[in-house]
């Protein structure tokens, strides 16, 4: 919804109101017309209902609100003597409405909650309920928000498995713009499986003030601009979602607003310069390994080396054989009977495994391929220290210099040769910037002016229109960021679909509360990594734990309770 849309609404919701209440007003010693006046009537309908003040301010804050409507309606009602449970179910679904039936009753009288009001154990209880839910819907959208890492984009930087704090006040909160969501709940409702909001009406986009700006090599919560999917890993016909209930992206920010980017053989170039990343950055390239006499996954796992995957060749397989291991596969390399081999992560398949197949089915053969080249995810570092132990012929980081035209990578446009190591260069947009439109950027800019600033751009010819107006320029309206994973060969990232613009960052990772390795295979294989836990995302250095600090100031915060308690007991 546009401003003035906005504005219009907010007009009728107050005369809806001063219809509905006028009289109600005039009941509790108001004068009629002050059911009309906004923000004055909310002021004034609290003192009706002898609620505090503050409640007012709630009625302000997106998301919120939906929860303190239905709230004001009941007390309202119950201040003018409806009290039963039907009443106040006919409030809620009638979205308030059912408060025109006491406005023009002849019989409805005001009853001061202050003298009438009856507590009980469960309305008490509620009501703490209410309230517990809405100042945790407070700090989770304006202060501080849970995350967990699901994928290994970012290995080694952040696992998979670290459940992160994740801050919104350093880039300043961001006001919801959904404005009918259900609290706390992202895009999904748990256990039903369908949508938490309605995609209207939409908030226009604001943020609060942060203390500090996106920088550069900062990790970022963010929303995935390309984002049109209802259910992960399942193809289906995308879904157009609202900006703050797209899917939630964390990357590493390489690319910050008027930076010109270039990728060089793998690694990035800002204005001309290699990027510099601090160093808790673990920058992961795939290697080739090689090795005349094969590479054994023992090898690979005793130089503490994880980022590989294992082959095994099945002779006379049957599906009692699959059924045994098709939990530890990651696919099928073929599907021919006698020649059927399978691909798995690192673990391989357990021994245990394979001496159940041999002692069942002993005409079942179940091989591990030993390769002379293995594919294998290192650090830089990591490549150096095996290269430096000689247990291998040698390491090769891999990289892509076959430079083809194609529509896998942005602006996936066939005009463009860019792949994952060698591309660009790109200039990062900034707000108030102003470029030339032509031929060769087009493709990289049509979105951001179509889509992200909603602009109508039309291409005739070698001439440009937009908004109906020929010209060979455009100014941006907003700052856009170049997000990018640790895990270069394995992250889709800016290099896939583009920008990120600002109205699409959600916040800073700052903490790691819990870590558990084997996030993905349920949380009786979890095994906690009590190194990360409580450690802070940006620094340099190794991580420090801050758990026994903690822990020792809880005990230490107990000890200091027990104490003065016991001291005013022995007083008393």
């Amino acid at each position: 919804m546009s401003l003035v849309q906005w504005i219009v609404f907010f007009i009728l919701i107050q005369i809806v109101h001063f219809v509905g209440t006028w009289r109600l007003y005039i009941l509790a010693g108001r004068k009629y017309w002050e059911a009309i006046i906004p923000i004055y009537n909310a002021i004034i309908l609290i003192g009706i209902i002898k609620r505090p003040i503050w409640w007012v301010l709630l009625l302000f804050i997106p998301v919120i609100n939906l929860i303190m409507f239905p709230i004001i309606w009941i007390e309202t009602i119950k201040s003018f003597g409806r009290k039963s449970n039907l009443s106040a179910f006919l409030c809620v679904v009638t979205l308030g409405f059912y408060i025109y039936t006491l406005n023009y009753s002849k019989e409805t009288r005001y009853l001061d909650p202050k003298n009438n009001e009856a507590s009980s154990s469960i309305g008490d209880w509620l009501n703490s309920l209410i309230f517990a839910i809405i100042a945790a819907t407070i700090v989770h959208n304006y202060i501080i928000q849970p995350f967990i890492i699901p994928t290994g984009s970012l290995e080694k930087t952040l696992l998979i498995g670290d459940f992160l704090f994740v801050s919104k006040f350093h880039y300043g909160p961001r006001i919801p713009m959904t404005a009918i969501s259900l609290p706390m709940m992202h895009d999904t409702l748990p256990f039903f499986k369908v949508k938490s909001y309605l995609n209207y009406p939409q908030f226009p986009y604001m943020r609060l003030p942060g203390f500090q700006k996106v920088e550069r090599n900062e990790i970022v919560v963010f929303n995935w601009p390309a984002d049109t999917v209802r259910k992960f890993f399942v193809k289906e016909k995308g879904v157009k979602k609202p900006t703050d209930k797209k899917s939630n992206y964390v990357k590493r920010c390489v690319g910050t607003p008027g930076d010109s980017l270039e990728i060089i053989n793998g690694l990035v170039y800002i204005n001309g310069k290699l990027n510099k990343l601090p160093s808790r950055a673990k920058i992961q390239f795939q290697h080739y390994i090689y090795n005349s006499k094969g590479v054994s996954s023992r090898s690979l796992l005793e130089a503490n080396l994880k980022g590989f995957n294992r082959q095994y060749i099945i002779k006379n397989i049957t599906q009692k054989t699959y059924e045994k291991i098709s939990k530890y596969i990651l696919g099928n390399i073929t599907n021919d009977l006698d020649d059927f081999r399978v691909l798995t992560n690192y673990e391989g398949l357990p021994k245990k495994i394979i001496k159940e197949i041999k002692l069942s089915e002993p005409y079942v053969v179940v091989k591990e391929i030993i390769e002379r080249r293995k594919l294998v995810n290192l650090t830089l570092y990591q490549a150096e220290k095996v290269r430096n132990k000689n247990i291998f012929d040698s390491v090769v980081r891999k990289v892509n210099i076959v430079k083809s035209y194609n529509e896998d990578f942005f602006p996936n446009n066939l005009k463009y040769n860019w792949n994952e190591d060698n591309f660009g260069p790109v200039l990062v947009p900034k707000a108030g910037e102003t470029i030339n439109i032509n031929s060769r950027n087009y493709p990289i800019y049509k979105k951001i002016i179509k889509d992200y600033e909603n602009n109508l751009i039309k291409k005739v010819g070698d001439k440009y229109k937009i908004n109906g107006v020929e010209t060979s320029l455009y100014t941006f309206k907003k700052n856009y960021y170049w997000m990018m994973g640790d895990n270069r060969h394995s992250s889709e990232d800016s290099r896939f679909w583009g920008f990120v613009p600002e109205d699409h960052i959600v916040g800073k990772p700052v903490f790691i509360w819990f870590s558990v390795d084997n996030f993905n295979k349920g949380i009786l294989n979890w095994k906690i990594r009590w190194d990360r836990v409580m450690t802070t995302v940006k620094g340099e250095g190794k991580p420090v734990s801050f758990l026994y600090p903690f822990l020792l100031t809880i005990i230490l915060w107990q000890i200091l309770s027990y104490i003065l308690k016991r001291r005013k007991e022995n007083k008393n």
